[in-house]
């Protein structure tokens, strides 16, 4: 969606400095507006008793930008050791930290357990034999299957990799309350970038069922019910935005009427990536190069390496050209980066205002799964980030990758390895024996 008026007048005053001073491209996201988005979510879900936002890691995975949103009282959803790390190293202490890792190695495991441990959330029954230790706490991924539908971003559920099945749920919990876990929770994500608040709304309806169903049946009372991520936000100028109110009321008195019904409620978590940190930031980029052959192309100095959503599966992203407006001269154009790929584009065949070589264009909603989706392909450097503060200072919270970054892994300690022919090992066996 186009930026929030309070962003604009917060950043566009001080653009050309900013562009000056640090060079383009670079990603620029907004504390006040990063702020308000964690207490307007929190402040929505203010009647339900102990609810917690467990920000995903993998959206934004910056220490500053970390630091903030623990600041507003959010946990974090982390997928990997890196983002464990990031999560510790910004303060958060075990209860703030929800494992959810799919495919997951022994590594990992170990690192989860680590520093006082974390909320894990189990993608497979398997994982329970697989654990170092024991944990008071665990919650399993539930994948509905053919109960619910997807879209094209995180795919079908029935299709999908993620979770145990519905008719493996009660198998799981049994087994992970005969191992002598006493403590459970309850997760699901099955949508991504979901604008209909009714869905959510139906998303925790669907775990409550299954809180009640494991409460009769296995005597388990769970702790919590995580409703996953998947909030939307409106990339394009006409989406509506997600109406959070009515599905903070209407998930409230969910919460409440089962309460009074089984005689206790779980917790509410979330883990929103987006919706926190996606509308405050923006990619920042020059055209530096302007072509005319079958179409149009107006080239930038970014790339899909800055911003791949574009490429990967035709996201759209709301671009608007600096200081110039509908009222100026319109074209229509690819607006392209430099990678040998045909589908390095930030927009196709979109009327922008007319450009030439130096025009500053700004490309919205990139605070989330924007940087963090960078790549290295051709040799192309990911850029810089850098928080606009409250007081219209600007931090740069990370510098532009170097070349020397990018050679950095062809720099180590020397190491040849000659196995044993395999002829070789056969003859060894045969004297042995």
């Amino acid at each position: 969606m186009p930026m929030s008026l309070g962003f604009k007048q917060r950043l566009l005053p001080l653009l050309p400095q900013i562009a000056a001073h640090y060079g383009t491209p670079f990603h620029i996201y907004d504390e006040v507006g990063i702020k308000e988005r964690c207490r307007e979510l929190i402040e929505a879900f203010s009647n339900v008793t102990d609810f917690k936002e467990y920000f995903a890691v993998k959206a934004l995975p910056n220490p500053s930008i970390l630091s903030l949103i623990s600041e507003m009282g959010c946990g974090f959803d982390c997928s990997s050791i890196p983002e464990l790390h990031l999560a510790r190293q910004s303060g958060a202490a075990s209860s703030d930290i929800m494992f959810t890792s799919n495919n997951t190695s022994s590594a990992e495991l170990e690192v989860a357990f680590a520093d006082g441990g974390c909320i894990l959330n189990l993608d497979d029954i398997s994982m329970l034999n697989r654990l170092p230790h024991k944990p008071d706490l665990i919650s399993f991924r539930y994948n509905p299957g053919d109960r619910r539908v997807g879209n094209s971003i995180i795919g079908q559920p029935i299709e999908s990799k993620f979770g145990i099945t519905h008719h493996q749920i009660e198998v799981a919990y049994r087994a992970a309350h005969e191992a002598g876990i006493s403590r459970f929770g309850l997760h699901t994500m099955i949508i991504s970038n979901e604008r209909n608040h009714n869905y959510m709304v139906q998303t925790v309806e669907m775990l409550l069922e299954i809180a009640q169903e494991l409460s009769s049946d296995l005597g388990i009372k769970l702790e919590f019910i995580n409703m996953g991520g998947g909030l939307g936000i409106p990339y394009h100028p006409e989406d509506f935005p997600l109406d959070l109110k009515s599905m903070a009321d209407a998930i409230t008195e969910q919460l409440h009427t089962f309460c009074q019904t089984n005689g206790f409620e779980p917790r509410l978590y979330l883990e929103s990536g987006r919706y926190i940190t996606g509308p405050s930031g923006v990619l920042v980029t020059t055209v530096i190069n302007r072509k005319n052959t079958y179409r149009q192309y107006v080239g930038v100095d970014a790339s899909m390496s800055s911003l791949m959503r574009p490429a990967m599966y035709g996201a759209y992203h709301h671009i608007e050209v600096f200081e110039k407006t509908e009222a100026d001269e319109q074209e229509c154009v690819d607006i392209v980066g430099s990678l040998c790929e045909n589908n390095d584009k930030f927009a196709i065949q979109r009327q922008i205002p007319a450009t030439i070589v130096g025009d500053l264009i700004i490309i919205h909603d990139t605070g989330a799964h924007g940087h963090a989706m960078g790549f290295n392909y051709n040799g192309r450097l990911r850029p810089k980030e850098l928080l606009l503060k409250p007081d219209g200072t600007v931090s740069l919270i990370r510098r532009q990758e170097t070349t020397e970054d990018y050679f950095a892994t062809l720099s180590f300690k020397p190491d040849q390895f000659h196995p044993i022919p395999a002829d070789n090992i056969t003859m060894t066996q045969n004297d042995t024996t």
